[in-house]
Order: C-alpha cells, then sequence, then structure tokens
C-alpha cells in the first residue's frame, strides 16, 4: 500500500535543496527586500515551518521570509522565479494536510505580519483585509456594525484569511452560511511571475468570468493572495443552541438526518464522540457528559419571533431519537461554553496522545450512521484509536485518530486507517475534502475522485499561471503521468 506523500515527492524533498552558500545568499537577498527583522536564519527558527498541523510529514525550508506588504511579496516571488526557487505561502500553520509544508525546500514566505483590516465598508457590508488578518479579527471589526465574517473554522482565533482562501475554509456555521467561497469577492493577488493583480468586484454580478472563486481552494498553486475582501452577514437577532445527550451513536446521527429532512436548516449542527467528551472535560470542564455516548450541539438563529418554535420542534425530533436529554442554554454566557468546548475539542485530543490526524472527508448526510460504524471498524482492525467531532449538518466527517509518532508500526498502521476512511467517503458517494484541502495528505486520492482528463485540465490552468512550478509544488494536483 502506498504511502503519503509519494515516494517521488519524498525524494524531491531533499533533491531541490539549496546548498549552505546557497542559502546564505538568498537569506541576504531576501533581506534586502524584507529587512533585517523579515527573514529567519537558524535551523531552530526554520523549523518552525517545515509543515503545518498534517505532522506526519515535514520538510525544512530554505528560508523563510516575513513581509509586510503585497510589494514586499511581490519582489520576494521575483527574486525565486529568477532563481527557479520554489516559494510556499503560509498563514498561521493551523492547515490540517500539509498545504504549507515546503515539500521541496524553497522559500516560505509567511503572511503572519501582513495582518491589517484595511477596510470596513458597512453600508456595501463589505470587509477587506490583509492575508494574514486572522478570522475572528475580521468578525471583531464588523460587530460594532451590526455584522459578522460568517465561516467561522474551529481555529479562527489564529487562522488567517489568506488561509481560509487557499483552502476554501469553513467551520460550524456554514451549514446554514456557507464556505470561505460563499463569502469572497475580491481579491488582491500576486502571480508566478511577481505580477500584482487585483480579481473580482466589489459590484454584485460583475461580468466576466469569476477568477476570484477560482483561486478559493487553489492552495497557493495559482499565486500568492495578499488582500481579501469579503462579504459581511448580519449578526442574527437571536439564537437558540442546544445540547441534546445520546446513550448511542447511532441514535445521534440518525436525529442529523432527521431535523434537516424536518424542513429546518440550523445555523449549526455538530456532533462530538464520548472519547472527546471526556477530553474536553478534563480540559475545560465545560459541564458536557462524560459518560454519553455522543451529543449533538444544535443552534438555530433568526428573527426572534418563532425561534422558540424552531427550538421546540428541534427539541422534540431529538427526543423522538431517545435523546436521554436535551438542554438549551440559558444565556450568552452557557453558549459561548458550549461552542469554546466544540471549537477546542480537537487540542483537547492532545491529552489522550502527542499526535493526531484528523480527517476530512464528505459523505451524504443519511449515511453518517453507517459511516460511524465502519470508520469505527477500521480503528479496530488497523488497531488505532479513533474518536470523532464533526459537522454533522453537511457530513463533513472529521474522524481523529490519536498516535505516537516516535512509533514507526503506529505510523503505518495510522496511514493504513486514514486511507481506508477516505476510500470509506469516496465509496460512499461522497468527498475526500470539505474544508482541509489536499495539500500532500489527499495527493494520492485525486486520481480516485477525478479522470485524467479532469486533472489534465486543472493542471492546464496551473501552467497558464505558473508555468515553471514554483508556487507551492507538489500539492493539490498529482503529476501528469506523462511528464
Amino acid at each position: 500500500m502506498s504511502r503519503t506523500p509519494s515516494a517521488a515527492i519524498m525524494r524531491g524533498m531533499v533533491a531541490d535543496r539549496l546548498g549552505e552558500l546557497d542559502r546564505a545568499e538568498l537569506e541576504r537577498e531576501v533581506q534586502a527586500i524584507v529587512g533585517a527583522d523579515g527573514v529567519l536564519r537558524t535551523e531552530a527558527e526554520r523549523r518552525v515551518y517545515d509543515g503545518d498541523a498534517y505532522t506526519l510529514h515535514r520538510a525544512q525550508p530554505d528560508a523563510v521570509a516575513l513581509p509586510r506588504t503585497t510589494e514586499e511579496v511581490s519582489a520576494v516571488v521575483v527574486l525565486c522565479a529568477r532563481r527557479g526557487i520554489p516559494v510556499v505561502a503560509r498563514g498561521a500553520g493551523t492547515g490540517l494536510s500539509g498545504g504549507a509544508t515546503p515539500v521541496r525546500g524553497g522559500v516560505v514566505l509567511s503572511t503572519m505580519r501582513m495582518n491589517r483590516i484595511l477596510r470596513v465598508d458597512p453600508a456595501s457590508r463589505l470587509i477587506t483585509a490583509q492575508a494574514g488578518a486572522t478570522n475572528a479579527s475580521l468578525t471583531r471589526a464588523a460587530a460594532p456594525h451590526g455584522l459578522h465574517f460568517a465561516p467561522d473554522p474551529s481555529s479562527q482565533v489564529v487562522s488567517t484569511i489568506g488561509g481560509n482562501v487557499a483552502e476554501n475554509a469553513g467551520g460550524p456555521h456554514t451549514l446554514k452560511y456557507g464556505v470561505t467561497a460563499n463569502h469572497v469577492v475580491a481579491m488582491t493577488v500576486v502571480l508566478a511571475d511577481g505580477r500584482v493583480t487585483r480579481l473580482g468586484s466589489d459590484a454584485d454580478d460583475a461580468p466576466g468570468p469569476d477568477l476570484a472563486r477560482l483561486f478559493v481552494g487553489s492552495e497557493g498553486t495559482l499565486g500568492i493572495v495578499t488582500e481579501v475582501t469579503a462579504r459581511l452577514t448580519p449578526l442574527p437577532e437571536a439564537w437558540r443552541t442546544l445540547l441534546a445527550v445520546f446513550d448511542d451513536v447511532e441514535d445521534c446521527t440518525a436525529t442529523v438526518t432527521a431535523i434537516i429532512a424536518e424542513g429546518i436548516v440550523p445555523a449549526a449542527l455538530e456532533m462530538i464522540d464520548e472519547i472527546i467528551l471526556r477530553a474536553i472535560e478534563r480540559a475545560l470542564s465545560a459541564g458536557l457528559p462524560e459518560d454519553a455516548a455522543a451529543v449533538l450541539v444544535i443552534e438555530v438563529d433568526g428573527p426572534d419571533a418563532g425561534l422558540d418554535r424552531d427550538a421546540d420542534r428541534v427539541e422534540a425530533i431529538c427526543r423522538a431519537h431517545r435523546a436521554r436529554d436535551v438542554r438549551r442554554a440559558a444565556d450568552e454566557e452557557e453558549r459561548a461554553r458550549l461552542w469554546m468546548a466544540r471549537k477546542k475539542g480537537v487540542g483537547a485530543v492532545g491529552r489522550l496522545a502527542p499526535n493526531m490526524v484528523t480527517q476530512d472527508g464528505v459523505i451524504p448526510r443519511t449515511r453518517l450512521p453507517e459511516a460511524l460504524r465502519r470508520i469505527a471498524e477500521i480503528g479496530r482492525r488497523r488497531r488505532v484509536r479513533v474518536c470523532n467531532v464533526f459537522h454533522a449538518g453537511d457530513g463533513n466527517l472529521h474522524p481523529c485518530i490519536v498516535y505516537d509518532q516516535r512509533d514507526a508500526d503506529e505510523v503505518l498502521r495510522v496511514e493504513q486507517a486514514n486511507r481506508e476512511i477516505v476510500e470509506l467517503c469516496l465509496a460512499m458517494g461522497g468527498s475526500i475534502t470539505g474544508e482541509h484541502g489536499v495539500g500532500i495528505e489527499k495527493l494520492s486520492f485525486m486520481r480516485a475522485m477525478f479522470a485524467e482528463s479532469d486533472l489534465d485540465a486543472m493542471r492546464s490552468v496551473r501552467r497558464a499561471l505558473d508555468p515553471a512550478g514554483l508556487l507551492n509544488p507538489g500539492k493539490l494536483l498529482p503529476e501528469s503521468p506523462s511528464a
């Protein structure tokens, strides 16, 4: 069974490296662009940028640049293009598919100092921010105007808008409000030759191809996004947040389908299983039941009038599917505690083992009970520990496999289980990723999801924008068999 990434990519991690003299010269040239404090030199500093939150594979960059402006990004890209050096854009490093891993060395271009909110236009309900601004900072800037940025990945307090665009990030509330692609209207991009261009428009229904949307989810392979203009959404007038507690996982997952089938589209519909419930409670003391098989965190929002009726209907459906308890958050403090528990659930798993791989497959929502049952079987057969916290409402699974990377045999079994889970999602008519992206983790699955002619069409777009293949090489698209 092949492992991820491919052997050819792993060889490239070494083969493409710069020598020490070349690296020192590159650092000097980059420093001339971004300043002495904008280059990380020591091996320890560069090692911090050897990947993202996908920890199975790492690769150290030859240099790390921290620009502050689009102009500095452009100049670094021009330098690298002239010398044939790969460039990997990186936000906060919270990605979960290896999208920011510099598999062929080169320059990691971190946007973390490009963190300014440039414009808030409440009349047009638009916000413009540099790529390194955090997801949560957009909502903080919009909140005084009664607005928010709707996509809310669990890492939103640290993940950047540029990274959200690269991976088409989602989050719990995207069940109702949509993913990043549904909210981005325009962006400033540095192309592979260093040219700066503006894609998209503030105007609704602007004519011509939607090139801004093309860049969403392209994982830094078409250009480097430096500024983003996004649509803001009015804050809901009211909300009702419920916690439904179940003694049986299948009852819990069947409830998800029943709620949607009833014509109710919650703002969020999230599931947490017993293993992560215990980890959360030990880490946060959030008041979740440690003895439950699973819980659903359900939120309905909108005009206050009629919202209690929707919450009553949701509660009735939960009880009809044998929920042993359904609680409602009494106030904003209790609601915030529930959401903190959900969004820090994956982090709490760190108490269970030193390492973790978080999967991101998507299945039809109606097949959730079967999918979780079969994922548990995979875990038992491969002798790995699997726990679940995920966006149940849209069938976006996040099985978390915990392990110890110092155990080579366990690492192999984790990779085998990971592969089987993705194959299961495809066999059920789903997708290999919902919001984490392809990166290096899912590269080998692209041929299972797309015909070679489809992949060739995607490669042609990539070649048109990056003929030399220097922008985030070894990601998203497998090499052509004829290459």
